[in-house]
């Protein structure tokens, strides 16, 4: 962890134009695409896949200052000074899902999220704030620790996207998924062509 959170060491990616096109099939079955190139809540759908309550384990809230953190280039358009706050996302019954980092401006993350411990999609939802998430990345890769954390062999796939407000960047969101969800979405397919 270089730089203190766990980015996936690609074996393939892709940036926007990609993401609105969407892949093959052979490349990523449909039920998978939906989870990982839709424009709705990850929480909200996990919790609609395991009929389970998705629950937060918050494990580090960091500022990170202007430093670019190691996150995607799209940072640059969060103002700053920033912090960094890493999630896993889990069953109530402790599966984890998926793990995912957000960096927010530091003097207005306490806006969005009052309480640190929800999911930031009911923190959201309770404030009845208006979002459009803008997915930029689609990431193929390996992480040892995620392995280790997820209890999953990898690759595994993940994104990143920004959360827009009021036509401002609110928050840079890094995703990762465990590939337990396939119980519920089946297949992955074959991994990408590299």
């Amino acid at each position: 962890m270089p730089y203190g959170w766990h980015a996936l060491r690609p074996l393939w990616q892709a940036e926007q134009p990609t993401v609105q096109a969407g892949l093959p099939h052979e490349q990523l079955a449909p039920a998978w695409q939906i989870l990982l190139l839709g424009d709705g809540s990850p929480t909200r759908h996990l919790q609609l896949l395991t009929r389970d309550r998705t629950e937060v384990d918050v494990i580090d809230m960091a500022p990170v200052g202007m430093n670019p953190d190691g996150a995607p280039d799209i940072i640059q358009v969060v103002p700053g000074p920033r912090l960094r706050r890493q999630v896993w996302l889990r069953t109530a019954s402790g599966q984890r899902l998926a793990y995912a980092t957000s960096w927010w401006e530091a003097s207005h993350v306490d806006d969005y999220l009052k309480n640190k411990s929800l999911p930031i999609w009911a923190s959201l939802a309770q404030l009845r704030t208006e979002l459009y998430r803008d997915i930029q990345g689609l990431y193929y890769g390996e992480s040892a620790a995620l392995e280790q954390a997820f209890d999953q062999q990898g690759p595994f796939w993940g994104r990143h996207y920004l959360f827009w407000h009021r036509g401002k960047p609110l928050t840079l969101i890094y995703e990762v998924f465990s590939p337990y969800l396939t119980r519920y979405l089946g297949p992955m397919q074959g991994g990408p062509n590299r």
